[in-house]
């Protein structure tokens, strides 16, 4: 037993000796085959290496020369996706008893890629997940220093529309350390794009105590970014003191840089602060402007979870409501504003010679399914040619599924309030949603109307359940309903007058006498199917006469066939009691009298009575939006005692002029829409 230790020894000395020669005196490239394998196996593709040689000492140099990564399978055999010239880097052996890699030193030269999908689609720079370890504790990394020198990568996409080049490299600065700089050049979303990127040392990112300085601007077509300040804390991104800028033609330009949709809007300008902090990033305390409107607040985007969630709350002291145009399918801006670019005033140039009214813009299904979306707006003051005052939103959207609640928009004391939900996950959008009007003064709805005036409080409501990939699509394929109620209020005695036909009291009226007429009760009740507006109910009540309605609207062909009667209150000395027809489309209605229903004398008594049982039934809708404190019930009892003291022969003519009443004209048949055919 004491011989053989001995011998055992001696032949651990003679391996050590035989290793230690050929270290000294070998070719380290013998070892170059496994170190092609290891990297070819982490990279998932073949990696070669020209040369290889290890400077030994207390802290080793290795060095690599004629780096090459091959592209994976599917790519041309002689191609490559990566290469470096040289590859050298100072290793601290002693860490590695502690399961620490530390890299004391790296230099690269002319590292070279080129990143593009292959023929499948996937792109060479996606590499196969890595294996993880079992058991034990993880490696780390530090590395002190870093040097590249003429870097160069070309980036190609398709998706994105993307074909840029990247030059990379270090430089040292007046602390002796590298700073990183890169440019980029080529076009991205389709447009030219620049950029500039000024970084600090890397030994600044592993000290959590030392600022680390950032530069970028970015120039993407008409987009502008630009970023700069340090972050207090690199390796988390927490404390970081960012100043970011944005301007451009529309924020939804910003899509394809940072993957938030947002919907075209007027030209912008935007400032604020930017940090990131456990997948979370803020732009926040942000100010600026969008078109002639103000904006402000902060935007978050989480990218911890599976999906994007991007959350904000914004507010508006004064917002244009032209320039939310986009959130609707509309060209945002104002026409003749000092902001809308030349591209937005062709688009609003092509949209008023089109003959169609409704937006027919589609609603863009890959980036309403793009993110998750949590956002919050409010507008103190409304400028626009409609008569709202103030807005107030809550949008939520997850997996396609958007939901819209409230939408509130301020008309004086009163509010139109709406909850609409769109399922977009399908081919097609399905929508439904339900508005509710309360208490809104008609002085506001005309007050830029110089030919009318008037006073009162609108209520009712509004219904719709709809499949379609535009605003025009969804309108133009509904069923729904809409209802709207006015109370004890002044219209002008012109539009009264004119319904009539009242040629004398019409000139009257343009001329200031008399100014307005009492109204006591205001019903409209219209109902839909398929995009086909029908009257089910259609009366006002005034001190001049009482108007009726009846008619179709179709909102799928953009066309009216609709008719109004008056039955007057006083018998005028130019009284034509004609009723009025009004037609053609949306662009170009037509309004003219019917002379061929001008000697029916009964007809608008026969149908007031007709009216009774209609409108009682809507009272209880009517005190839900005007309050229980209304003159509708009184109309009703008034409209009983008239139908009931109907002389018989009035009765009789008004049955047979009924009966000869030609059918109304029904809209044109369009083909079946796609909407349509998805309808359940």
């Amino acid at each position: 037993m004491t011989q053989k230790r001995p011998r055992i020894r001696w032949l651990l000395y003679a391996a050590l000796l035989l290793l230690a020669t050929l270290l000294l005196l070998g070719d380290w490239n013998w070892f170059r085959p496994l170190v092609e394998r290891q990297a070819s196996a982490a990279l998932g593709r073949p990696v070669s290496v020209r040369s290889l040689d290890v400077d030994l000492g207390r802290h080793p140099l290795i060095v690599l020369d004629g780096i090459a990564v091959a592209n994976p399978d599917g790519f041309p055999a002689d191609s490559r996706m990566a290469s470096i010239e040289r590859l050298a880097i100072r290793i601290n052996p002693w860490r590695l008893w502690h399961r620490e890699i530390r890299l004391l030193d790296i230099q690269i030269d002319k590292p070279d890629a080129d990143l593009y999908a292959g023929p499948d689609g996937k792109p060479n720079w996606q590499l196969p997940p890595s294996e993880k370890s079992e058991g034990g504790r993880p490696w780390a990394l530090e590395i002190d220093r870093l040097e590249i020198r003429n870097g160069h990568a070309r980036i190609k996409e398709p998706r994105l529309h993307a074909d840029f080049e990247i030059r990379v490299g270090t430089e040292d600065a007046a602390d002796g350390e590298p700073r990183l700089h890169a440019e980029a050049s080529g076009t991205y979303n389709a447009a030219p794009i620049t950029a500039h990127f000024i970084g600090g040392s890397l030994l600044g990112l592993r000290q959590p105590e030392r600022p680390y300085p950032v530069r970028l601007s970015v120039v993407n077509g008409a987009t502008r970014v630009m970023l700069k300040g340090t972050l207090l804390q690199p390796t988390k991104f927490g404390g970081a003191q960012l100043d970011l800028q944005l301007n451009g033609d529309t924020l939804a330009d910003l899509y394809p840089l940072t993957g938030v949709p947002l919907p075209p809007t007027a030209a912008y300008s935007l400032q604020g602060h930017l940090d990131y902090e456990q997948g979370r990033v803020r732009f926040r305390d942000f100010h600026g402007r969008v078109g002639q409107s103000d904006l402000s607040g902060t935007l978050a985007v989480d990218l911890s979870g599976e999906r994007r969630l991007v959350t904000a709350d914004m507010r508006s002291s004064k917002v244009v409501l032209a320039d939310l145009g986009g959130f609707v399918g509309v060209t945002p801006g104002k026409a003749g504003a000092e902001t809308e670019s030349e591209e937005q005033k062709a688009q609003r140039a092509q949209a008023q010679a089109r003959e169609r009214v409704l937006p027919d813009k589609p609603i863009n299904l890959p980036k309403l399914r793009a993110a998750d979306l949590d956002i919050k707006y409010r507008a103190d003051r409304i400028e626009s040619d409609l008569p709202f005052d103030g807005l107030s939103a809550h949008l939520v959207s997850r997996e396609g599924e958007l939901q819209l609640k409230p939408l509130q928009f301020r008309i004086g004391e009163g509010r139109i309030a709406g909850n609409i939900e769109l399922d977009g996950r399908s081919d097609v959008v399905h929508v439904v949603g339900d508005i509710d009007f309360r208490r809104i003064d008609l002085k506001r709805l005309v007050r830029d109307n110089p030919a009318l005036s008037g006073t009162g409080l609108i209520g009712g409501s509004a219904r719709i359940d709809s499949y379609g990939n535009s605003t025009a699509q969804i309108l133009g394929s509904g069923d729904g309903e809409l209802k709207l109620y006015m109370n004890r209020g002044h219209l002008s005695a012109l539009l009264v007058n004119l319904a009539g036909l009242e040629f004398g009291k019409a000139l009257l009226s343009a001329l200031g006498l008399p100014s307005e007429t009492d109204v006591r009760c205001a019903v409209a009740d219209l109902g839909m199917k398929e995009g086909l507006l029908e009257t089910r109910l259609l009366l006002v009540d005034t001190g001049e006469a009482n108007i009726l309605g009846d008619g179709s609207i179709s909102l799928r062909e953009e066309t009216l066939d609709y008719r109004i009667h008056t039955k007057p209150k006083r018998i005028g000395l130019a009284s034509l009691r004609a009723p009025i027809n009004i037609g053609g489309t949306f662009a170009a209605p037509s309004i003219r009298p019917d002379w061929d229903r001008l000697a029916i004398k009964g007809g608008a008594a026969i149908a007031l009575g007709a009216l009774v049982g209609p409108l009682a039934a809507l009272l209880p809708t009517v005190e839900l939006g005007l309050g229980e404190d209304n003159d509708c019930k009184a109309l009703v009892d008034e409209l009983k005692a008239q139908a009931a003291n109907l002389p018989a022969e009035m009765k009789q003519e008004g049955k047979a002029a009924a009966a000869k009443k030609p059918a109304a004209a029904e809209p044109k048949k369009a083909e079946p829409s796609k909407a349509e055919a998805k309808k359940p």
